[in-house]
């Protein structure tokens, strides 16, 4: 038996710990540079906003009170996430974190799944303050079905198990086939032309007919519907590579600036790596304007460099990036987007000494570790290599953003008595 555990509008619950005046208002969380609506309260819901909303388009409801709006704050919803996956390893026999607010839970020899889903909702909900569903099933995609019915009807409190054939059917029936997890827009409209309006639809259709019009990744999920797990563990599936970028809450018009906001794109990249014990062979760093104003001359380009020596220290991917920016920067641009990919991993296990590399890579490697002790314990903005920066021109717009009451001692949350 799997479940899935879902934090409810998660980034808004997050925001309404620390503020329970919110609760019970209309409260939206916005993207990255305040553009649209990316978490919603059941209140907002309720009013009609749709998820994906331009804030532009409710501005007037926001300056009137009527809606509570947040900056997305990473730092608070990261740390809140810990908090919540730290609950949940404890109370279940084995976790896999599915995304920031969603985990499995493996349920195999739990004899009471009724009574310890209750359990699992009433201790994260009590020990963080952040109210989740659970859904459980004998597969990962009914167990995410199962979770929509957590959610949607009061009755379950929460906590939803399928585990009869008759229950399952019943679910299926109920929905529709859009819902499904991993039928995307492409495949949903196809099977609504062929009749195949609900789970329970697709399931009727045959094995060959799926996998003819769905491919393999379409079988399994027909598979899952039935109560066969097909869905390996997410962390089995090795990473082909990491990619941090962002969007400009200015436009950038100098390579100095940009320059900056690259190194900090390839600064957490190779956290990334180190945490994952992997090094990058190579090492790609892209550019591009807006796209959107026509009226401004338009650019994008990209640049691959292939490493002489795998690596993951920050200065050596620092210095690969300005190497490849060099090459494609041209000036008379507004920048507007930027990022930094690595790929090509090599295990830390499977590292060879190359006689012609000339770096210390023991050196740098106790370099690496005492530095990240030293940002985990403090964050990644108390020591950098120069070439980030510290005015941070670049970042995104946050207007509304909150403060970071646990990870930031200057932003503590003052109770006043």
């Amino acid at each position: 038996m799997f479940g899935l555990v879902d934090c409810n509008n998660f980034f808004v619950s997050c925001e309404r710990v620390f503020n329970p005046s919110l609760n019970g208002k209309p409260v939206v969380v916005l993207s990255n540079n305040d553009g649209c609506i990316i978490s919603r309260s059941q209140e907002a819901k309720d009013l009609g906003i749709p998820m994906g909303e331009p804030v532009f388009k409710i501005r007037e409801q926001i300056k009137a009170g009527r809606i509570h709006v947040f900056s997305s704050n990473y730092a608070l919803y990261g740390d809140m996430s810990a908090r919540v996956m730290s609950v949940l390893a404890s109370l279940a026999p084995e976790i896999e974190v599915y995304s920031i607010d969603e985990a499995f839970l493996h349920l195999e020899g739990i004899p009471d799944l009724a009574e310890y889903g209750k359990t699992i909702v009433r201790t994260v909900t009590k020990n963080t303050g952040i109210p989740v569903s659970l859904g459980m099933a004998s597969t990962k995609t009914l167990a995410k079905l199962a979770g929509h019915f957590a959610k949607k009807y009061p009755g379950y409190e929460r906590s939803c198990l399928i585990e009869t054939d008759e229950k399952r059917i019943k679910a299926l029936q109920l929905t529709p086939v859009g819902e499904i997890w991993g039928i995307g827009r492409k495949h949903k409209k196809m099977l609504e032309y062929h009749s195949v309006n609900t789970a329970f639809d697709l399931t009727q259709k045959s094995r060959s007919w799926v996998r003819k019009n769905m491919t393999v990744v379409g079988e399994r999920t027909w598979q899952e519907l039935q109560g066969i797990p097909t869905i390996s563990d997410e962390h089995d599936e090795e990473k082909k590579q990491i990619c941090t970028s962002r969007s400009f809450g200015e436009p950038v018009r100098d390579f100095t600036t940009l320059m900056e906001a690259i190194a900090n794109f390839a600064a957490s990249c190779s956290r990334k790596l180190r945490k994952q014990k992997s090094y990058a062979r190579m090492v790609m760093v892209f550019i591009s304007t807006g796209g959107y104003r026509t009226e401004q001359m338009q650019y994008y380009q990209n640049q691959l460099v292939n490493l002489s020596f795998p690596a993951n220290d920050t200065s050596e991917i620092i210095s690969c990036c300005r190497q490849a920016l060099e090459k494609i920067y041209k000036e008379g641009y507004s920048y507007k987007r930027a990022g930094v990919i690595v790929s090509g991993f090599i295990p830390e296990t499977a590292l060879e000494r190359d006689l012609f590399d000339t770096k210390d890579r023991e050196k740098q490697r106790r370099l690496s570790k005492v530095l990240d002790e030293i940002t985990k314990k403090n964050g990644t903005e108390i020591i950098k290599v120069a070439a980030q920066g510290d005015a941070h021109a670049w970042a995104s717009k946050r207007e509304f953003v909150s403060r970071r009451f646990t990870t930031n001692l200057n932003d503590i949350i003052t109770v006043k008595c």
